[in-house]
C-alpha cells in the first residue's frame, strides 16, 4: 500500500537494485546478493568479524514522467536504516551516462544488529515547499548481518531453552510457561521451555507414537501457532509507521505479510488499505480495539487450524470411549 499524499506524486515506478557489495574492500561473492528476493547475506562463514559494508546502487526513475511533471530540484536518497538500533544514513544517487542514478552507502557494523532496510525515496520541491517526498522503490531491499543465504522471507524461529536455569535471564519470570511467543526481531521467535512440561519437548519433535501422542502434537503445535499468530499481528499493527497526513503505512518483512493474510478475517469486505487505517485508529483511540479482540481469535485460529485439529482430537477420544465400553 502506498501512502496517499496531498499534492502531486509519481506514477511510474521507481526501481533500486544493489549492484555489487564490498565488505571491509574485499568483494562479496553475488551468490550473496539475491535480486528477486531483494536481499544481500552478509554473514560470512570464517569471517565474523567485520566492520564495514559498501553497497554500490543503482536506481531507475520515470524520466519522462519527471520532465513533465510540477516538481524541481528532483533528489533521489538511498536510505539504510534498522529499527532495532534506530541507525539511519542516507546517500544521494546521481544521474550516470547509461541514464541512471548511481551511487553508493556504507554500511557500519557497529550500528546494526540483525537485518538493516535499504530503501529508496525520490524529494522534490512541489508547490514552492521543498523536501517533499513524490515517490519511492515499491520494496525495499535487506542487509542480513546472520545470513548466509539471501533469503527475503524468514521463518519463525524455534528455540528450545531451559526456562529456569537457561542462558536467557529475561524468559526466568516466566518459567511456569510452556512457551513464549517474541516478536520484537526482524524474525518472531518462539521459546519453547524445556523444563516446564516433562516428556512435552519429546512428543512435540517426535513424527510417531500412539494415536493420544500424535493428537497431542497435532493439538499442542496448532495452540503454540496460534499465539504466534496473535502475538504477531499484535505486534505489527502496534509499530505503524504514518505519512504526513496520519494515513498508517504497510510495514515491510514479516508484519506486512502477517497484517495481509489475518486483516481479511479480523475486518471481512474491507479492503486492505481502509482494513488498516480503521485498525489503527481502533487501537490509537481505544474505540473498538477491546470488541475486536475476538475478530484476531479468530483469524489466528485459522491460520492455525486450530478448530480442525481439536476437531480431530475429540473424535478420536470419542471413538476411544465408544470402543472401550462395547
Amino acid at each position: 500500500m502506498k501512502p496517499v499524499f496531498p499534492y502531486p506524486t509519481l506514477f511510474g515506478d521507481v526501481e533500486l537494485e544493489v549492484v555489487s557489495v564490498t565488505v571491509d574492500g574485499a568483494e562479496l561473492p553475488y551468490s550473496r546478493i539475491s535480486k528477486p528476493e531483494r536481499t544481500v547475506a552478509l554473514h560470512q562463514s570464517g569471517r565474523e568479524r567485520w566492520d564495514q559494508a559498501g553497497l554500490r546502487l543503482k536506481a531507475s526513475l520515470p524520466d519522462r514522467e519527471l520532465a513533465e511533471g510540477p516538481w524541481s530540484d528532483v533528489v533521489c536518497l538511498a536510505v539504510l536504516s534498522e529499527k532495532a538500533t534506530n541507525a539511519r544514513a542516507t546517500a544521494r544517487l546521481t544521474p550516470g551516462a547509461d541514464g541512471n542514478l548511481h551511487g553508493s552507502i556504507d554500511l557500519n557494523r557497529a550500528c546494526h544488529l540483525s537485518r538493516a532496510a535499504l530503501g529508496l525515496v525520490v524529494v522534490a520541491t512541489v508547490d514552492g515547499v521543498a523536501g517533499r517526498v513524490i515517490g519511492s522503490a515499491a520494496q525495499d531491499w535487506y542487509m542480513d548481518l546472520k545470513a548466509t543465504k539471501p533469503v527475503r522471507q524468514r521463518e519463525i524461529d524455534i528455540v528450545e531453552v531451559d526456562f529456569r536455569e537457561g542462558p536467557h535471564e529475561w524468559l526466568r519470570p516466566f518459567k511456569e510457561s510452556s512457551w513464549i511467543v517474541e516478536t520484537t526481531g526482524d524474525a518472531p521467535t518462539v521459546y519453547l521451555n524445556t523444563t516446564a512440561v516433562e516428556g512435552l519437548m519429546e512428543v512435540l519433535g517426535g513424527s510417531g507414537g500412539s494415536a493420544a501422542e500424535k493428537l497431542l502434537r497435532e493439538v499442542t503445535a496448532s495452540q503454540i501457532a496460534q499465539d504466534a499468530w496473535t502475538a504477531m499481528f499484535h505486534t505489527a499493527v502496534s509499530d505503524l509507521d504514518v505519512d504526513e497526513d496520519g494515513t498508517p503505512i504497510l510495514p515491510t518483512g514479516w508484519r506486512e505479510s502477517v497484517l495481509r493474510m489475518m486483516l481479511p478475517d479480523v475486518l471481512p469486505g474491507r479492503q486492505l488499505t481502509d482494513a488498516l487505517y480503521d485498525i489503527n485508529e481502533r487501537r490509537t483511540k481505544g474505540f473498538g480495539w477491546a470488541e475486536l479482540q475476538t475478530s484476531v481469535q479468530y483469524a489466528a485460529g485459522r491460520r492455525s487450524q486450530i478448530v480442525k485439529k481439536l476437531t480431530n482430537a475429540v473424535r478420536s477420544v470419542d471413538r476411544a470411549e465408544r470402543s472401550g465400553t462395547r
